[in-house]
């Protein structure tokens, strides 16, 4: 039966690759794909920018950028130099020319008349800084740099005229991780504002940045956080991340299809996907200052609604994928690591604990488990351990039955483990959970009736800045639905207030105009069992 599951998962995956991509309308992408696989001619006719299309996400730097690669494919170094200055001249970042893929233009990096006109623009920070696992007392930042370089993260108190760095700290950047470093800053105050410098080598790349630390661990706190998946590149969607930042919530929360690659066989292309996401300006000022934690699903792990089946090593993508999206985040954990890989992991805020959860690597349809084993046991042992006043679990697809048409590709896929899950709350009398997910191009707020138990309740958001859009399912069966938006892309923002006799959640839908397309709250006696 294992050989047989592992057969089927392999034809699946085999068969996808052959199929068009929909879900988010990336000739960039799509021409590097195509590129991949030694096409140069094909990908040219790729990248063309349809006028037809007011959809295509495609600017005229990126269709010289691919074009540059397709010049250095073909050893043109002349040509794919004029492609690099027009691309930067129409807005690219440099920093794109630094980070490549390096591989693929390395024709280009051996240029001499290319070397001399990049020193003056280029930068020894590729990437980032980027902040996550943030804590009461610590703070992790993550950088890409151009080579191997010493990093130095020195964080100070914010108070007028102190000056005394409370942290100086340095590390080195690893050409075996994709010349990315990461460092933890330990013996920061509870719920504090701090600032910090980036220096590399020696040259401070950036100064005066600020993050504030979590409320101290287990007491009560207001916070807010914002969450979402869906962030294909679209150019005139980019000011998404600003309008995120201008809400100041305490942390962001991506929740797969965070870059759209859909092409696990090739690092070019994974590369390419994470590269131009990284490079984006008002994305590095976001991440720069709150703090990111970030699952993976079908788009950015393998291939449309994929089920790759329960081995580690099987198909043989999965390890390498992992390990790029590994390079390319800032989570407290990644699974197991390197003997279970995987990106699930839980974290805490306050009094509500957050509970991420992998449903793509170890997904099997025909086994009936999307979480895989191992996965399912650290999930309900954290549930039933858990001390949060909320808990909210964190799927990259949603829990809610009937709201993908028919489709497996959600929990309804996995229903006997859907029901495990619930049924373990209500035994061990959990209360206080709240369901998290993405996937459908749309913000809306469901609800989940347990006639054995309280009713669940589902956010769910991922539309953060894709073109493509999905309705809302308001007839959705076995599950109700409450509120919704879905006329452009917006995200989902949950407010925490644990210092009342009763507890609140209150989530607001906010579009990418920063305006309130709906609301509600919760209270923790409706999320609790009967004395």
């Amino acid at each position: 039966m294992n050989v047989l599951r592992l057969s089927l998962s392999s034809l699946s995956a085999l068969l996808l690759s052959s199929l068009p991509i929909a879900a988010q309308h990336d000739p960039g992408r799509d021409a590097v794909r195509i590129l991949a696989k030694g096409d140069a001619q094909g990908t040219l006719k790729a990248v063309v920018k349809d006028p037809n299309n007011k959809n295509s996400p495609i600017d005229e730097a990126e269709i010289q950028f691919v074009q540059m690669m397709v010049a250095c494919h073909q050893n043109k170094p002349e040509e794919a130099f004029e492609f690099a200055k027009k691309a930067v001249s129409n807005g690219l970042p440099v920093t794109r020319l630094q980070s490549g893929p390096r591989e693929k233009i390395r024709v280009l990096h051996g240029h001499e008349p290319y070397l001399k006109w990049v020193a003056d623009r280029s930068s020894p920070m590729v990437h980032g800084p980027m902040i996550g696992s943030v804590t009461d007392h610590s703070a992790l930042f993550w950088v890409r740099t151009a080579m191997e370089c010493e990093v130095m993260i020195d964080v100070f108190h914010p108070k007028v005229g102190d000056a005394i760095g409370l942290s100086e700290l340095k590390f080195l950047t690893d050409a075996t991780k994709d010349y990315t470093g990461t460092i933890e800053i330990r013996g920061l105050q509870p719920d504090t504002r701090y600032t910090y410098n980036v220096c590399i080598d020696g040259k401070k790349m950036a100064e005066g940045l600020e993050f504030r630390t979590m409320p101290k661990a287990g007491d009560p706190a207001k916070f807010s956080i914002a969450f979402g998946g869906g962030a294909g590149y679209t150019p005139k969607f980019e000011h998404m991340w600003t309008t995120i930042a201008k809400r100041g919530p305490s942390a962001l929360l991506l929740l797969g299809d965070n870059v759209y690659i859909d092409d696990p066989e090739h690092q070019l292309t994974n590369d390419y996907c994470y590269y131009r996401r990284q490079s984006q300006p008002l994305w590095r000022s976001l991440v720069a200052r709150t703090p990111v934690y970030a699952i993976y699903d079908d788009h950015d792990f393998g291939l449309n609604d994929c089920n790759p089946g329960p081995e580690i090593e099987v198909p043989a993508w999965k390890r390498s994928v992992w390990q790029t999206f590994r390079n390319n985040w800032v989570n407290p954990a990644y699974a197991g690591g390197d003997k279970q890989p995987g990106c699930w992991f839980g974290f805490h805020i306050g009094q509500v604990h957050f509970i991420m959860l992998d449903c793509r690597y170890y997904r099997d349809l025909e086994g009936g488990s999307m979480l895989g084993p191992v996965q399912k046991a650290w999930l309900l042992d954290t549930l039933k351990n858990s001390k949060g006043v909320f808990k909210v679990i964190v799927s990259s697809v949603p829990w809610s039955p009937g709201v993908k048409g028919g489709s497996k590709d959600t929990w309804d896929g996995f229903a006997d483990e859907r029901e495990e899950i619930f049924s373990t709350i209500e035994k061990n009398k959990i209360a206080g959970v709240l369901l998290m997910a993405a996937d459908r191009h749309r913000t809306d707020y469901r609800k989940i009736a347990r006639p054995n138990g309280y009713d669940l309740y589902e956010v769910m958001s991922s539309r953060l800045t894709n073109v493509h859009t999905h309705g809302l399912m308001q007839n959705a069966k076995g599950s109700e639905f409450i509120m919704g938006y879905n006329k452009t892309c917006s995200f989902g923002l949950v407010e925490f207030d644990t210092t009342t006799e009763d507890p609140t959640l209150t989530y607001t839908m906010v579009d990418i105009d920063n305006q309130e397309q709906g609301k509600a709250t919760l209270k923790l006696s409706e999320l609790g069992f009967a004395k």
